[in-house]
């Protein structure tokens, strides 16, 4: 660690505590830790002295807390541009903090929630009773006979994010150490399947949910009698790789041939990346020809979640969203629990 001269200190001071406040304004905890806000320079090996730095160097953190140290991605343009104050990922924080003895009846499109009851007195109900109970709410609520209604359960079981918190600083690690944007490992682990080795019914598994023919193609041993995908630093690795190697550089192509404009550090390209990751390039292609964007933004990302096309269907639309909304309640743990919050330069 390199300390400044005082000048310097005096100025990393004052935009240190500009940003605090808004940082402070932004977050929503209610019993927030006493946070001091520092800069932190560390020292970098002769070799690296001149390397180009990273573009998501600016947005990592180190948070301090309890005498253990995580490092993470800030999440700093959720707010600025106002990617916190959508329905959507505001719908996708309820659930995930929701248990699954309840249920929200919301609006497809916009993920207005309606009304919320018991997950039995929803399931008790006939099929035709349930179709009556969606009616009288399209009544109350003054909405078109055919505007869709969803009744989403509440997935707080899944979403274990006290178990995922403590390996999210692994992922962001790995993912550098591969000189990949280190965001894509925070929002896969806190999405996929945050906390828990799970296999889904089509065969993904590990932290990073990769399929046993993606895992291979990435340099994984998955066999009857050797899995890879369940070791953590051989998973993040096959992950980053992919991203890399195919999601990116798809993600790229896409924006190019629609005359986007990007930067591979904006919010809305890192979603449009993890809805490749999630999709598949093809899907994402077809639902991006549909929607004929005349510029990128966060109002693309918007659209994918009202489009269909070839294999881009629900679940792909919810998967940004999702992210979103586990970015938002990470934030609001950082700020929760944190000693003290330094901003770094690098990690290594």
């Amino acid at each position: 660690m390199v300390e400044g001269s005082s000048e310097e200190e005096k100025k990393g001071q004052t935009e240190m505590s500009d940003q605090k406040n808004t940082y402070l304004q932004n977050s929503i905890p209610i019993n927030m830790r006493l946070l001091t806000l520092s800069i932190v320079t560390f020292f970098i090996p002769y070799t690296q002295l001149f390397a180009q730095p990273s573009h998501w160097s600016n947005e990592l953190v180190e948070i301090h807390e309890d005498q253990k140290v995580h490092t993470f991605m800030h999440g700093d343009q959720l707010f600025a541009q106002d990617w916190h104050l959508l329905p959507q990922p505001q719908f996708w924080m309820k659930i995930m903090r929701l248990s699954s003895d309840s249920v929200l009846i919301n609006v497809a499109h916009n993920r207005k929630v309606l009304v919320q009851m018991s997950s039995k007195d929803w399931h008790r109900q006939t099929e035709v009773e349930k179709q009556q109970s969606k009616d009288s709410l399209r009544r109350i609520f003054s909405l078109d006979p055919s505007t869709a209604i969803n009744v989403t359960t509440g997935k707080s079981d899944f979403y274990l994010f006290e178990k995922v918190y403590p390996s999210l600083s692994e992922g962001v690690r790995v993912f550098e150490k591969n000189g990949v944007d280190p965001w894509y490992a925070q929002s896969i682990l806190l999405i996929e399947s945050p906390g828990q080795l799970k296999k889904s019914n089509v065969g993904a598994y590990g932290p990073f949910q990769l399929m046993p023919g993606v895992a291979k193609a990435q340099g994984l041993i998955v066999t009857k009698y050797t899995d890879e995908r369940e070791n953590f630093e051989r998973s993040a690795y096959a992950a980053a790789r992919l991203i890399k190697r195919s999601c990116i550089p798809s993600a790229r192509r896409i924006a190019s041939e629609h005359d986007l404009n990007y930067s591979e550090s904006d919010l809305w390209f890192r979603l449009l990346v993890l809805h490749v990751y999630h999709a598949g390039a093809l899907n994402v292609d077809a639902a991006v020809r549909k929607i004929q964007p005349k510029e990128g933004g966060r109002m693309l990302i918007e659209q994918l979640w009202q489009t269909t096309a070839a294999s881009f269907g629900n679940n792909s639309q919810n998967y940004s969203q999702l992210a979103l909304a586990a970015h938002l309640i990470l934030h609001e743990m950082m700020y929760e629990r944190c000693d003290e919050m330094f901003w770094c330069s690098s990690v290594n």
